[in-house]
């Protein structure tokens, strides 16, 4: 079906989103269930006093959170690619309840960060503890990597005395060969300072949401209008080619002009049938009193 410039632009950005989309909703269910089933980390998930653990919770979202991604983008690109007004409302209505969910979440983080701020840090000490159990390269080079972020080393802050010390940062002068910043604190005054950054990201994400549920709603409406658009008909000498098989209410071909152009006419409702008769008839009247005056000359002319 035809869509106008606000409709193909609509229709490329849902592909554009959702391909990103769904990059991302790979990711965070590729890492959720890496940390659920990996050798390492399956472990801290069979016992009952970490179930309710940052770690585990952290998990637990990465899955879900991948999984509707997932969900979502596959409704948003059949719905984009074939036109199909329903899979564009199911899309619309996880579209709505996503971006809900993200301002919500960052309004909530930003107003409790006196209480997330030790919930992050809980999930640094998961990853510390874990880390010193298995000793998994994976981990290590996350902490590393938090280590170098926030130059800061272990829990303690110790260097002579802490057991990730390879995972610390390099020292910038002699004191620091000895003493470090410790992880938990720097985290900790990291997230209060950067807290209203952290709500803007979620509240940013959101508003992407909304623009891709605006662009949604309009390629939605866009279909509905090019199926309910009168279609155009165009009537030739050739009659028999037309794509309706049904006979025309009016079908008159006149022979005295080959080389006419076609004639555009719209779809007739039930209403305009008897007016559009009558014009046919007086047509056809004249087109009969001019062919009878055509004979009269020529017989005046011969005799």
């Amino acid at each position: 079906m035809a869509l106008d410039g606000c409709g193909l632009f609509c229709k490329y950005t849902l592909f554009i989103f959702n391909l990103i989309f769904a990059l991302l909703g790979f990711a965070f269910l590729g890492l959720g269930l890496w940390l659920r089933f990996s050798e390492s980390t399956r472990g801290i998930f069979q016992i009952e006093d970490l179930n309710s653990s940052a770690f585990v919770i952290a998990v637990t979202v990465l899955i879900a959170l991948g999984s509707v991604m997932l969900i979502v983008v596959v409704f948003g690109d059949y719905g984009a690619c074939n036109e199909k007004r329903c899979a564009l409302q199911v899309f619309s209505v996880l579209l709505t309840i996503l971006a809900i969910a993200e301002i919500a979440i960052g309004v909530v983080a930003y107003s409790s960060k006196e209480e997330v701020g030790p919930r992050i840090v809980e999930f640094y000490s998961s990853l510390y503890a874990l880390y010193l159990n298995s000793g998994d390269p994976v981990i290590g080079a996350t902490l590393t990597f938090i280590h170098k972020m926030l130059h800061c080393c272990g829990v303690t802050g110790v260097v002579v005395l802490e057991l990730v010390k390879h995972t610390c940062p390099k020292a910038d002068g002699f004191w620091e060969q000895i003493k470090q910043p410790n992880c938990p604190a720097e985290i900790l005054g990291a997230f209060n300072s950067n807290a209203p950054l952290v709500m803007g990201i979620f509240v940013g994400t959101g508003v992407l949401l909304i623009i891709a549920l605006i662009c949604s709603t309009t390629l939605s409406r866009k279909i509905r209008q090019s199926l309910s658009s009168p279609q155009y008909i165009i009537l030739t000498h050739s009659t028999s080619v037309m794509a309706n098989p049904h006979p025309s209410q009016c079908e008159f071909v006149s022979s005295s002009y080959p080389d006419q152009d076609p004639v555009f006419f719209t779809p007739l409702s039930m209403a305009n049938i008897p007016i559009i008769a009558l014009v046919c008839t007086i047509i056809l009247l004249k087109q009969t009193k001019r062919t009878q005056q055509e004979i009269t000359a020529y017989y005046t002319t011969v005799y």
